[in-house]
């Protein structure tokens, strides 16, 4: 089999261009005819920000996943599949809502995120730790000591800690305001300078 010509090389690369756009339209047509038809049980996003791409996903029910880069999506879509449905589908515009106001925080506009949230991944003491976290205000911090304790077992920190590292909703449910009792930041899902540099974001670090 011979390779294309120089010539053929140039016809050929507007073709590509169209069914790169014709792909794209026909994935929007399928996320939309699979929506319309409730047979779309995960909607997917990637995202840039400035602590690298995130994913987003979404179920009816609300925001189900926010995931770092470090995280491996693909592993993460994976995981998704196998716990919720394998009904996984890149639908950008379902997530246009979580998209707008991830900009807003980043961009300083936004303290608080309004957000349907699908907390189906979280179980048990876990989750009753995670619902506490939305009580530590924007640029404050709080000790995992204190969140035990906020969550009913303050002798329960390495759990609370746990929880926090095992948060499928970084960012939007504010896991990363909980530090140390000794003052260190912490491990955090999205690596420590990632933690730091959004505590700086909202002005709880200088």
């Amino acid at each position: 089999m011979t390779a294309p010509s120089s010539a053929e090389n140039v016809l050929l690369a507007p073709l590509a261009a169209v069914d790169a756009a014709d792909l794209a339209r026909l994935r929007d047509r399928l996320a939309a005819q699979a929506a319309s038809e409730d047979v779309l049980d995960v909607a997917f996003r990637t995202v840039d920000s400035p602590v690298g791409p995130l994913l987003l996903a979404a179920t009816p029910e609300g925001l189900v996943r926010v995931a770092y880069a470090r995280e491996d999506h693909e592993r993460v879509l994976a995981d998704l599949a196998a716990r919720i449905s394998p009904r996984v589908l890149r639908a950008p515009a379902r997530l246009d809502r979580a998209v707008r106001e991830l900009e807003e925080y980043f961009a300083g506009h936004r303290q608080a995120f309004d957000l349907p949230l699908d907390l189906r991944l979280i179980k048990g003491f876990r989750r009753v730790v995670i619902t506490h976290l939305p009580e530590i205000g924007y640029g404050s911090t709080a000790s995992y000591t204190a969140l035990a304790a906020a969550a009913g077992n303050p002798r329960a920190v390495r759990a609370a800690g746990t929880a926090c590292a095992t948060n499928p909703l970084p960012i939007v449910v504010p896991c990363h305001r909980v530090v140390r009792s000794d003052g260190g930041l912490g491990q955090y899902l999205g690596g420590t300078e990632v933690k730091h540099a959004l505590l700086v974001l909202e002005g709880a670090l200088a």
